[in-house]
């Protein structure tokens, strides 16, 4: 893509700033970004009420990005009774899909978008599941060894209100530019 994701333009906007909006308006707080390539340019272009995380390993993959998050999540106060994790790359996700996913979550939640059916993101981890999730977070496989086959996870359906089609290509990106 010749850039991070996270500064790719959608519609004049970079893809991060696009998902902290959707984070926000879907009703998250307080909203936290893991940083890694090109660090000081996502900062830059982020809100101030954005808490930046540094992942010093983010080469290692989503795990290491998801890993950071979590740990920087236990530090702030008070500490969130779970959060939804949501990926830069994802254009078509809505303020309606993350309000849905977050609607009463807890200590205690597991959740995970659906499209027809078919699981993707974002995932909302319950504060209980954090140390479990960080364990199992590996290379680019972020929550999945944890999230599958888990007996508490419940599939949210958002389908109706999201497009779950990440971008990974400029090919993609083209796609999605054209609508």
């Amino acid at each position: 893509m010749g850039r991070p994701k996270a500064l790719v333009e959608l519609s004049g906007e970079p893809l991060v700033v696009r998902a902290v909006r959707v984070l926000a308006d879907g009703g998250a707080a307080p909203i936290l970004v893991v940083v890694g390539a090109a660090a000081d340019e996502v900062r830059a272009v982020l809100p101030p009420d954005v808490h930046v995380v540094e992942a010093a390993d983010w080469a290692a993959g989503m795990g290491a990005s998801l890993k950071a998050g979590l740990a920087a999540l236990e530090a702030l106060e008070p500490v969130p009774d779970a959060v939804v994790v949501h990926l830069v790359d994802l254009p078509g996700m809505t303020a309606a899909a993350v309000a849905r996913l977050a609607d009463g979550a807890g200590p205690a939640s597991l959740r995970r978008a659906a499209y027809a059916g078919r699981p993707a993101h974002p995932v909302v981890l319950g504060r209980e599941h954090w140390a479990g999730v960080a364990a199992r977070a590996h290379g680019d496989s972020g929550a999945r060894g944890y999230l599958a086959g888990h007996p508490a996870l419940e599939l949210v359906e958002c389908g109706d209100v999201a497009a779950p089609d990440d971008v990974d290509t400029p090919e993609q990106l083209e796609r999605v530019l054209r609508g």
